[in-house]
């Protein structure tokens, strides 16, 4: 087997920002957190609120030993690789053991359409709904989208190897019941790591959609997940 150093010499991921901030989203809200952003996505959620990372893919490609310096120098002991999708890219085991002997906790923000095996504290899981499909799109993205968006398979997969949560964003009361039938479609699963989070990226707007999903959440003992982010630092990169 190769070493690690073997492994990253040469390899590359696309970045679109590293940064420092606080954990808003899922069981872990409130953690102060390092975000490894990826560029680069294989769906097109037409509410992405990543564009830069995602429909208009921006940033520079660095070589591993170049990520893994910019992220442990900003010091905090959670670190968060998000994007655009970050199982895009085969090299991600290799940089999720640089995170893990350095001792750091390691959550990965997925849409569940891909596996890898990778070390990863808590993997987290945000499968896409029907509703998600970018209507109208130019290059043919709403069949490639729909055709891509859901692996079941795969999220089983991710949810058997690893602490998990599954967080759907949810735009519409359908779309709260679409997530009962793909749970039970999904078979075994804890309820608690089950969380509906409102789409939205204005406060008004959040506050609106927890007004109805907060009850619906309750009474069907599932989790309600604030954009914490959203109310602390407003729709703004880098928070």
């Amino acid at each position: 087997m190769k070493s690690n150093a073997a492994n990253r010499k040469g390899a590359k991921l696309r970045i679109s920002e590293i940064y420092a901030s606080i954990q808003g989203e899922g069981v872990l809200t409130g953690t102060p957190s390092i975000f490894v952003r990826t560029s680069g996505c294989n769906l097109r959620c037409w509410f992405c609120d990543t564009r830069f990372a995602s429909w208009e893919p921006e940033g520079e490609f660095l070589e591993l030993e170049q990520v893994v310096e910019q992220t442990l120098a900003l010091g905090h002991s959670h670190i968060v690789l998000t994007g655009g999708e970050p199982m895009i890219y085969s090299n991600l085991p290799t940089l999720c053991g640089e995170f893990r002997e350095a001792g750091r906790h390691i959550t990965i923000e997925t849409a569940g359409t891909i596996f890898h095996e990778v070390a990863c504290d808590l993997m987290s899981i945000s499968p896409k709904l029907s509703s998600s499909a970018p209507v109208g799109s130019p290059g043919g993205w709403f069949a490639t989208h729909n055709a891509r968006r859901e692996r079941l398979e795969v999220v089983r997969q991710l949810m058997t190897a690893h602490p998990y949560q599954l967080k759907f964003v949810v735009d519409t009361p359908a779309d709260a019941d679409e997530v009962l039938t793909y749970l039970d479609r999904l078979g075994d699963f804890e309820g608690q790591r089950v969380l509906l989070m409102p789409q939205g990226t204005e406060k008004v707007e959040l506050d609106r959609q927890a007004a109805w999903l907060i009850p619906w959440c309750e009474q069907h003992d599932l989790r309600f997940c604030p954009r914490a982010h959203i109310h602390w630092f407003g729709n703004r990169r880098g928070t």
